[in-house]
């Protein structure tokens, strides 16, 4: 899938009206985002991935990646809980099944990806657009920083955006 290494493009950059939580700006390049309605309302990244297979697989240690170096995610906009299968835990060098936080998740991302997963989270959920990114971490059991490619759809229920899922791949 990933002949020669990971694609190492620079996220884009928070402008200063995200920074100032003004209305979405729209990702600069086309394939980041993706909308919904080519997909209709409802749009299943989970069945991509069967994590009840996976998340059977251990890794070696906190931070090792098992053998499928992918995961799923979902988070609940109202709540920013989040639910994570075992692969996305190994991938961010924490103990699976811990309860995690999205701002303990955050503080994992380097600042330049950060930035500009919130831009796209924002457009995403204002414009029920689903993305792609990648992303740069510093997992919390790994000295080294690493890749990672999310891919993301926003869960419409009665109209709104309650949730964003998806998958998260080690690149």
């Amino acid at each position: 899938m990933f002949d020669g290494g990971p694609e190492r493009r620079a996220p884009i950059r928070a402008p200063a009206a995200f920074l100032l939580k003004q209305a979405p700006v729209p990702p600069k390049r086309r394939e980041q985002s993706w909308p919904l309605e080519e997909q209709g309302v409802h749009f299943d990244l989970g069945h991509v991935l069967n994590c009840a297979i996976t998340d059977t697989i251990e890794p070696a240690g906190p931070g090792s990646l098992t053998v499928h170096h992918a995961g799923l995610w979902e988070c609940e906009l109202a709540t920013g809980r989040l639910i994570w299968s075992g692969g996305v835990y190994d991938m961010f060098g924490l103990e699976r099944r811990l309860p995690i936080d999205r701002e303990r998740a955050l503080a994992l991302y380097t600042d330049r990806s950060r930035a500009a997963l919130e831009q796209l989270r924002a457009y995403a959920i204002a414009e029920r657009h689903g993305f792609t990114l990648d992303v740069e971490i510093r997992p919390e059991a790994v000295a080294e920083a690493r890749w990672m490619r999310i891919i993301a759809a926003p869960v419409i229920e009665d109209g709104s955006v309650t949730r964003l899922h998806g998958i998260k791949l080690a690149i």
